[in-house]
């Protein structure tokens, strides 16, 4: 599984998770998991609906999610951060 980030992806890490080290961490431990199987019950891995219908996210904390779309093979992640921020 390969893994890509896409911009946007990029600069709400940078402002809502890189500034926590506890949270980089978790993060690191989460996708980990996440790519060794996406289906674990922690990741709480679950399709969107309206319009983020074709995305997919996984929890990184309680309230922290990322938010990915696979394409191809290719694990796209779009966005992180609490719930109210990425839904």
């Amino acid at each position: 599984m390969r893994i890509k980030y896409h911009r946007e992806f990029l600069k709400s890490y940078r402002r809502r998770i890189a500034p926590y080290p506890k949270l980089e961490k978790q993060f690191k431990k989460q996708l980990e998991r996440f790519i060794k199987d996406p289906k674990h019950p922690l990741l709480k891995n679950h399709k969107l609906i309206g319009k983020k219908k074709s995305f997919r996210a996984f929890s990184v904390t309680g309230d922290i999610r990322a938010v990915y779309r696979a394409i191809d093979g290719v694990i796209w992640l779009y966005d992180i951060g609490s719930h109210n921020q990425v839904y």
